[in-house]
């Protein structure tokens, strides 16, 4: 094919997230690395601004933009579930939010047999990962930021989760965060700053890494049990490369395993059913799917908040103007600036919820077609917190639709199948009118929007919630890693039954973590660039004789 590299030492699928963090230290270490994206380069300026993750969350461009199937507790409606579809994957389109988790998450992982993911042991690459406050361009590292644009409405949220007595917290990304806070961000002096700006970018430079866009990858070659490279079609031709060392699938939490079970590996019978060979049995594979379903509790405002402005065109282009040149104003941050972890019952060890605020009713503030208001704009002005479960019972599933690479998988996300989550969700909902009653919130409260004042009893509640609930756009889980044989991939990432092969991405998850899931993916990234690194000789040393 032409253009395309016939082989490298490292193939790495899906320049989202995790892959430009496995590529760029690889690329670091003196590697050769073959990174293939299925979406283009990301060469929209529009991309680079923080405020219109609403609209590319919504829009098709840059976006998988799959759908579920029915989900039961839901009333059988199918819910949207936005992926990147671009160089940088999701963090391309995302809120940016970045939240380790908690730290009883990794406790959780290592009381499996996965020691090397304890708290104790991750919380230092998280220190690694992660820039350092005014060290200039990020580079290699994480960009985490504290946006400094700010409305009195934030002010207002931040004091009645005080008064509510749910709590204060100065770090989200602290060993025991509860209470309301301010997020941190993935941006970089207002603008995005994902790891394709921070990894891959100056990955390029070395001239050891190839990327392929626009490639379709159509399975994996496998010889004696061993993963050899990728099949992939780009351009309407089909072509190979080939893995020299390894071959490391970056593709997220859907990509990850379909392009595992279109290869023979995954759950024999699914595959059968799809029409795909049996080459390695692996029941797991597309197996504990998790997410984090939301609602949102709305009002209206007494008077138009700072984002109301922008639903004018002339308003919204100039600002969007202001953050791409200048990095300033309402359009060079996601406005869910901040938000809480806070308990469904006081009595709890730790918080298990978590909710995002926003001054205003719709992600999507900005008006982009000047004819067309953003999905979710009203004729007045309002502000809404959402609420999640952070740690969910419920466990859905990925299947393969067909053996055809383009035909996309079958998400079963199965949302609130367990009675624990609709009950903890519910709770969530009554903690948001706890807050927005406080006297913080009365110079800008209207009426409630939505569940609306009517709705109050349980099963009112829970009716509220099947019709309007949704996802944080956070699915993990699909290729589990686990110390136990049943576990796709082992604590070094490594498929079972397969050498050569590993996953490393937010599909590798046992149990989801306790809030956005970005800071975490880029983890299991560092992680797994480690272990092959430590397994494989750098080249200079490797010619040196070393």
């Amino acid at each position: 094919m032409t253009g395309l590299p016939s082989e490298a030492d490292y193939v790495v699928v899906g320049a989202g997230t995790a892959g430009c963090v496995i590529a760029g230290r690889l690329a670091e270490a003196g590697h050769s690395v073959a990174l293939i994206e299925a979406g283009p380069k990301a060469r929209d300026p529009l991309l680079s601004v923080p405020i219109l993750t609403g609209y590319f969350l919504r829009s098709n461009r840059y976006n998988w933009h799959f759908q579920s199937e029915p989900v039961p507790a839901l009333n059988n409606r199918r819910i949207d579930w936005p992926r990147g579809k671009v160089v940088g994957g999701s963090g391309a389109i995302n809120g940016m939010v970045y939240a380790r988790g908690l730290a009883s998450d990794y406790d959780r992982w290592a009381q499996t047999g996965l020691t090397d993911w304890s708290w104790q042991r991750v919380r230092p690459v998280f220190e690694d990962l992660e820039q350092q406050p005014d060290s200039g361009e990020p580079t290699g590292h994480v960009a985490v930021d504290t946006p400094q644009w700010w409305t009195p409405l934030f002010d207002a949220f931040l004091a009645a989760a005080k008064s509510a007595g749910l709590g204060q917290t100065e770090d989200f990304n602290g060993d025991q965060p509860t209470g309301g806070g301010r997020y941190r961000f993935t941006t970089h002096r207002g603008h995005r700053a994902n790891t394709a700006r921070t990894f891959l970018k100056p990955a390029l430079a070395t001239g050891r890494l190839a990327l392929v866009t626009d490639a379709t990858v159509l399975g994996i070659e496998i010889v004696d049990g061993r993963a050899t490279g990728i099949r992939l079609r780009r351009g309407g031709v089909e072509g190979k490369i080939a893995a020299r060392a390894e071959l490391v699938l970056a593709a997220g939490t859907v990509g990850s395993p379909h392009i595992l079970m279109l290869s023979g590996i995954g759950p024999g019978d699914v595959l059968q059913q799809a029409g795909v060979p049996v080459r390695v049995e692996r029941p797991a594979v597309g197996q504990n799917l998790q997410d984090h379903v939301l609602v949102r509790v709305e009002h209206a405002a007494l008077k138009p908040g700072p984002l109301w402005r922008l639903l004018r065109a002339d308003r919204a282009a100039l600002a969007v103007a202001r953050a791409m040149l200048f990095g300033t104003g309402p359009a060079s941050v996601f406005p869910l600036l901040v938000g809480g972890f806070f308990k469904s019952d006081p009595a709890l060890d730790e918080p298990d919820l978590q909710a995002h605020f926003l001054p205003a009713l719709t992600s999507a503030t900005v008006r982009i077609n000047p004819f067309k208001a953003p999905p979710g704009a009203g004729e007045r002005d309002g502000f809404f917190a959402n609420v999640a479960r952070m740690r969910p019972d419920s466990r859905g599933r990925i299947a393969l639709a067909s053996a055809d690479p383009l035909t996309a998988p079958l998400i079963f996300p199965n949302y609130l199948d367990s009675v624990a989550d609709r009950q903890v969700l519910r709770q969530g909902v009554r903690v948001l009118r706890h807050l927005f009653a406080q006297p913080a919130f009365e110079p800008y409260r209207g009426r409630e929007l939505a569940p609306g004042a009517e709705v109050q009893s349980d099963d009112e509640i829970d009716g509220w919630i099947a019709e309007t609930a949704s996802t944080q756009y956070h699915p993990v889980g699909t290729c589990r890693m686990g110390a136990d044989p049943g576990a796709v991939v082992d604590g070094d990432l490594r498929v079972r039954g397969i050498d050569g092969l590993r996953v490393a991405d937010a599909s590798v998850m046992p149990t989801i973590t306790s809030a956005n899931t970005q800071a975490p993916t880029m983890l299991i990234a560092e992680m797994a660039a480690r272990a092959i690194l430590s397994e494989t000789p750098r080249p200079e040393q490797t010619a040196s004789g070393a």
